[in-house]
């Protein structure tokens, strides 16, 4: 699973609850370095098992041939108390590491291999996500 290999802070302050209304991504929402993208369409927290979890399905789909790139990486740390523990007793152990997602990210990008592979691989990949995604592919410009 991804992780950063060292953090300034171990605990993060928690931020908004509601990340369904912190606007649209500006920064990696285009298709950089593959053909066919999975862009995210909500706001949410996407959690490193999760990005394993996608990142295994296609590349199961697409074999040898083909090439992924995860364009996010869970580098915010996120804490959790014990099942059944009174209130109050300080913070939670950090218990993970996330990454917040924009509606308009990019997740995944995948070159190498033919269109409808490419598709049907993204939409393994997205199947596993908590946030529904949309499947888009580069404008070819041709002049």
């Amino acid at each position: 699973m991804l992780f950063p290999k060292k953090a300034k802070h171990r605990k993060w302050q928690t931020g908004r609850k509601n990340s369904t209304k912190v606007g649209v991504a500006s920064r990696g929402n285009n298709i950089s370095f593959g053909s066919h993208g999975l862009k995210a369409m909500a706001g949410s927290r996407l959690l490193s098992n999760q990005i394993e979890a996608g990142r295994r399905a296609a590349k199961r789909y697409i074999g040898k041939t083909g090439r992924i790139f995860i364009r996010i990486f869970p580098d915010r740390p996120f804490t959790s108390k014990p099942s059944e523990v009174k209130m109050g007793k300080g913070k939670g152990a950090p218990e993970g590491y996330c990454v917040p997602v924009k509606p308009g990210t990019i997740l995944f990008e995948v070159d190498g291999v033919s269109n409808e592979k490419a598709i049907e691989a993204l939409r393994k990949a997205g199947t596993k996500m908590p946030v529904k995604t949309k499947i888009i592919s580069r404008e070819r410009i041709s002049i």
